[in-house]
């Protein structure tokens, strides 16, 4: 019973992750720049960074990156991390108030951790227009992959 509640929570997490992923690419490549907004540059970046890690430049490699990131990793950490610390230090927080704040905390990832400490660029890329997109692009995939994952009952210890 445990291994199909694990099986099931494995397959919803990757199915909420390749569906955020989708809607961040829709928003950040095209819907933003429809109307009006910056394009966002994953691929770029995740370039970037694996060239300064590693020497090696690979755009091909850095779009892996980027979906593996989207497919398993954001989701994970909502499933192992987010999720399950709210539910311990403040169990009657909506899940919707924690996705809106893990999407700030992926976008503070994404845009301080990676793109400035790792790959070397400004602090949130200067505060330009493709701040806001991420942002806004970050929330989104938190939003989308935690619904799909409370709808489908994948809580950890759930």
């Amino acid at each position: 019973m445990i291994e199909q509640k694990t099986e099931s929570h494995i397959y919803t997490m990757l199915a909420a992750g390749a569906l955020a992923t989708l809607a961040f690419d829709s928003y950040g490549q095209a819907i933003s720049p429809l109307i009006g907004g910056s394009r966002l540059a994953p691929v770029p970046l995740a370039t970037q960074t694996i060239q300064v890690l590693t020497g090696f430049r690979s755009p091909e490699l850095a779009y892996l990156l980027h979906v593996i990131t989207g497919l398993l990793f954001y989701p994970l950490g909502w499933y192992l991390i987010a999720r399950p610390i709210q539910q311990r230090v403040m169990p009657d927080l909506p899940w919707l108030v924690t996705a809106l704040v893990y999407g700030v905390v992926l976008w503070i990832f994404a845009l301080y951790i990676m793109a400035h400490l790792i790959a070397g660029n400004p602090p949130f890329l200067g505060f330009t227009g493709i701040t806001w997109v991420a942002l806004t692009g970050h929330v989104i995939f938190a939003i989308i992959a935690a619904w799909i994952m409370e709808t489908r009952g994948a809580i950890f210890g759930g």
